[in-house]
This record gives C-alpha cells, sequence and structure tokens, in this order.
C-alpha cells in the first residue's frame, strides 16, 4: 500500500525519534488521515528487524479494526491477547491485546518483560489511565509509540507524564486544504439551551444532568434539524441511551428515517450497515461512535452532547470528516448553549490554537445565520481579532497621550521642585518596596502626578506628602508646573501658586501664546 506523503513523513518521524532515543513518541493525525495504515506500516518495519509488537486499544472494535487493516496494509497477521485467547505459543509477530485483559496481574506474570519489543497504543489520549500504566510499567524496555487524533485530556492530565516526545502532527486545518478530509461548514442554530445547572464531574459536564437539561429542547431541535438535515445523513450525539432513544422517537415523528444504536444494542452491526446503506438519514447514539466507526457519507454531525473536552469534541466531529464521491463539505451544527461556564467547545475550538481568535470565530458564525467554511471563518476571525487590537491600542494610547497631556511626570515634577531627596529616594522597609496601592496612584493622578512609573508604595507616599506640603505651603501645582515648563519656563516648581497662576492668566489673555516681552527661558517666578 502506498502511503500518502504526511503518512510517509510521520512514519520516518516515529523512527527517527526511537533511533535517537526517544523510546516513547507520540504521532497526532486528525480522524480520517489514516493512523492505523501509518502504524501498520511502522509495525511491519519493526517485525523485519526481528521484533515482537503488541497493538494495545481499549475497545474490541479497534483491536478488529487494527488487525484488519494491518492485514490489508502489510499482510502479517495478528495474534490475539483478549478474554479467553492467548499469543503466548503463537508463531505471530505481532499481538492485538485488549487493555483490560493485559493489565491483569495474573495476566502480566505470564510474559517476560522483554516479550514485546515495540509497544503501539491506539487511542494515546487513553494511556493516562492505571490500566495502560501497568502494562507499560510491566514492558518498561519496549519502544512505545502513542497514535491519537486528539492529544488534550479532559482530565487535564499532560500526556508529557507518559511520552518523551512528539514525533509528528498532522493538523486538521492542513488535512483539509491538501485535500485529505472534507471541508467543514458549521452553522449556529439560534436555538438558546439552558445548561446553567448542569453540574461538573472529572474536567466535563455531568452526563446524568445533561441529558435532563436537554429533554425540553428535543421538540425544537428536530424542527431545526427539518430545515438543514432531511436530504443529509445525519449524525447526532447525545448524552443518554435514553435521550437517544427518546430523540430517535421524535425524529420519526417529524418525518426522518432515523435509527439509534448503543453498547447494548444486539443489531448494532446491522443497523450500521443499513445506515451506511441509506436505508436511514439520521442515527442516533449516546457517544458509543466517537471512535473506531467509520462511515465517510455522514455529512452532517450534530453534537448535542455538549462538552468542555477538546479531544471529545473532536472525535465526535471526526465522524464527518472523510472524503466520500458527492459530498463537498460536513455540515456541522452548533446550538447557543447558555452556560455560566466559558470553556465549551464549539467549531472554532477544531481550527483555532488562539482563546481570543475562536471566541471571535464563534460570535461570527453566530451571527452569520448561514453555514460558514470554518477555515474561511478561522481566518476571518484572525484579521477581526487584530483589527480589534490596533483599535484598542490606538485608544489606549490616544487616552495616553490625553493623560500626559495633563499630568506631569515624577521626574519632571521632582528637578522642577529640586527636590533631591525624592529623586534619590530608596525604599529601605518591606512596605515601602511593595507596590504602590490603588488609592495612593489615583490620589497621584488627581493631584496632576503621572502615576505610571511609580513601582513602590515609599515613593507613592514621599510624593503625597510633598503635595501636601506644598499645598499648604501656597507653592505651585503639578498642573502649573506641566503647563508652564512645556512653554519654556524653568524650575516652575520653586515658584508660589499666585505667581504662576498671574502669568498663566496673561498667557490665556493673549490667545494662549506667551506674550512677546516675556523671555521664558530668563523668567524668574518672582
Amino acid at each position: 500500500m502506498q502511503l500518502r506523503p504526511y503518512q510517509e513523513e510521520a512514519r520516518r518521524a516515529v523512527e527517527q525519534e526511537w533511533e535517537q532515543g526517544n523510546h516513547k513518541t507520540l504521532l497526532v493525525l486528525p480522524t480520517g488521515c489514516g493512523k492505523t495504515i501509518v502504524f501498520a506500516k511502522i509495525v511491519e518495519d519493526c517485525v523485519r528487524e526481528g521484533e515482537r509488537v503488541l497493538i494495545l486499544a481499549h475497545r474490541g472494535e479497534l483491536l478488529d479494526q487494527a488487525a484488519d487493516k494491518l492485514e490489508q496494509a502489510t499482510g502479517l497477521k495478528c495474534a490475539v491477547e483478549k478474554a479467553e485467547e492467548s499469543c503466548l505459543g503463537s508463531w505471530y509477530r505481532v499481538t492485538v491485546g485488549s487493555v483490560q485483559t493485559m493489565m491483569r496481574e495474573k495476566r502480566l506474570r505470564q510474559f517476560s518483560p522483554r516479550h514485546f519489543d515495540t509497544i503501539i497504543i491506539d487511542e494515546a489520549h487513553h494511556c493516562i489511565s492505571d490500566s495502560y500504566q501497568r502494562v507499560l510499567q510491566h514492558f518498561d524496555a519496549a519502544k512505545v509509540l502513542g497514535v491519537t487524533a486528539t492529544p488534550d485530556r479532559g482530565d487535564m492530565k499532560n500526556l508529557g507524564q507518559v511520552f518523551d516526545s512528539l514525533a509528528y502532527e498532522y493538523t486538521l486545518p492542513k488535512a483539509i486544504r491538501e485535500g485529505y478530509l472534507s471541508p467543514i461548514k458549521a452553522l449556529t442554530v439560534p436555538l438558546r439551551m439552558d445548561l446553567s445547572g448542569v453540574g461538573v464531574q472529572a474536567g466535563d459536564f455531568k452526563v446524568s444532568d445533561l441529558g435532563t437539561a436537554l429533554d425540553p429542547y428535543l421538540y425544537q431541535i428536530a424542527d431545526e434539524m427539518r430545515k438543514y438535515c432531511m436530504q443529509r445523513k445525519t449524525v447526532v450525539f447525545l448524552p443518554l441511551v435514553k435521550t437517544s432513544r427518546k430523540f430517535r422517537d421524535i425524529l420519526q415523528q417529524k418525518g426522518f428515517s432515523a435509527a439509534e444504536v448503543n453498547g447494548e444494542s444486539a443489531d448494532r452491526a446491522e443497523i450500521l450497515t443499513d445506515f451506511d446503506a441509506g436505508k436511514y438519514n439520521v442515527l442516533c447514539n449516546s457517544m458509543l461512535l466517537t471512535e473506531g466507526w467509520d462511515c465517510p457519507s455522514v455529512d452532517c454531525i450534530i453534537v448535542l452532547r455538549p462538552t468542555k473536552v477538546r479531544s471529545l469534541y473532536s472525535q465526535m466531529v471526526g465522524r464527518g470528516t472523510r472524503l466520500c464521491p458527492g459530498k463537498d463539505h460536513l455540515l456541522l451544527l452548533d446550538f447557543l448553549w447558555h452556560t455560566e461556564r466559558h470553556e465549551l467547545c464549539h467549531p472554532a475550538n477544531l481550527i483555532c490554537e488562539n482563546e481570543e481568535v475562536a471566541q471571535k470565530m464563534t460570535e461570527n458564525i453566530e451571527v452569520a445565520g448561514v453555514p460558514v467554511d470554518i477555515e474561511e471563518a478561522e481566518q476571518q476571525a484572525r484579521e477581526d481579532v487584530v483589527a480589534q487590537r490596533e483599535e484598542a491600542l490606538a485608544k489606549q494610547l490616544a487616552e495616553m497621550r490625553r493623560r500626559k497631556r495633563k499630568l506631569v511626570d515624577p521626574l519632571q515634577f521632582e528637578m522642577s521642585i529640586q527636590a533631591e531627596d525624592l529623586s534619590g529616594y530608596v525604599p529601605a522597609f518591606g512596605w515601602e518596596m511593595s507596590p504602590p496601592t490603588e488609592k495612593q496612584l489615583g490620589a497621584l493622578e488627581k493631584r496632576g502626578i503621572l502615576p505610571d512609573t511609580i513601582d513602590n508604595a515609599g515613593k507613592a507616599a514621599k510624593l503625597l506628602d510633598r503635595l501636601e506640603k506644598r499645598q499648604n505651603a501656597g507653592l505651585t501645582t503639578p498642573k502649573q508646573i506641566r503647563f508652564l515648563e512645556d512653554r519654556g519656563f524653568q524650575h516652575v516648581g520653586t515658584w508660589q501658586f499666585e505667581t504662576a497662576k498671574i502669568l498663566i492668566d496673561r498667557i490665556a489673555a493673549n490667545g494662549w501664546r506667551v506674550p512677546h516681552e516675556i523671555i521664558p527661558s530668563e523668567y524668574k517666578g518672582v
């Protein structure tokens, strides 16, 4: 099987990491980009070197899929380590193993720690769990490759705890641009659903609460789907099996040919086959189809299981990103979830690395009212954010200039009043070294001093004390100093308040110009 260019790059990158001594490395490819094919070719290379390889996964479907793809791509057959089946005694060099089986102490004791030379972990974002760690610790000398489409985890634990390096990452936008995945168009449906009462557990919304919160909106959602999904092949993700079944029934009432699958469905394989063949146009599921199921003709995804976990969101959307004849894009319906938490995943989180850009993109899609290509939306959001930053910066600079025109710099004030004790001040005590308080900064600005460069409470206190004494002594104010020294008068800080006031009044009466008979540099304020 001929690998695509990025797949060949990924294969070489992984093997190079191992050669360089990074024995635990990670490969990230978006859903639909053939990660199983890539690691199958890597397995083939390992077997050619005489190694034994364990392919580890957490679900039977993933093991079967890995075994099938391995045989298709390389001709290699596998032994199985699952339930009653064992690879011990087999002459096959490759084993597909269930982590639930391999993690058991009794099972691990049957294997020498050097039995496997290489371990491939499919859907590696799961591998921080104790079950995977037991297996990896037993075979602690083996090279490890973790393969995933979604490298972040909902519990926020860092995969860096397990892996030494990231060998290769192929991003969703790049895969779309290079024609290996379907373009995605996002549409925000103007239906507000209240999630404010939903609790949080293990870093994400409580599934039980979500089902209850979603129930009142199911009929309205079905009505919205009639506008966009009647001619599409749609997969709907819901939080609970009972919610999934209820929604299937509602969709059937609304004229859809809808089916439902869950982990207990005896006829699951038949339903999935019929959906693939077009017997149904909507498939409801309670998070069953997030991994290990491919149906390229899916051209609409509806996420009714709101989540804060980007990896989970990406897995759901990934069920519709594969290419298929006659499919020009994937339609992704987004909803206006009302929640006090702002970290809810939206289409922008598939493509945006910057949170500010993601928020702007979400806002733009919300007001668009029509399906928007997510790459174009991301580009527009980036431009909008840059424009907003430039506008905010211009306003900030204008405000700073306005403030500076009104206020006198502390150093100018100190030089003007010839206060060496202020200009040479060094804080000595703890309270003096602490940052100035908001109250101190506000008082300085109110009295005409620009507070931006005052970096300790002691200096702020000394300045305020000096300003108070100067006021009581009838000496010039900072604003008088700024006005007159800007016009060339010197050491205005040593003048009396009334002297400065009389001079400013004369300048004002002369159209805010210094009278001709007055030479500012020679003027003595006495």
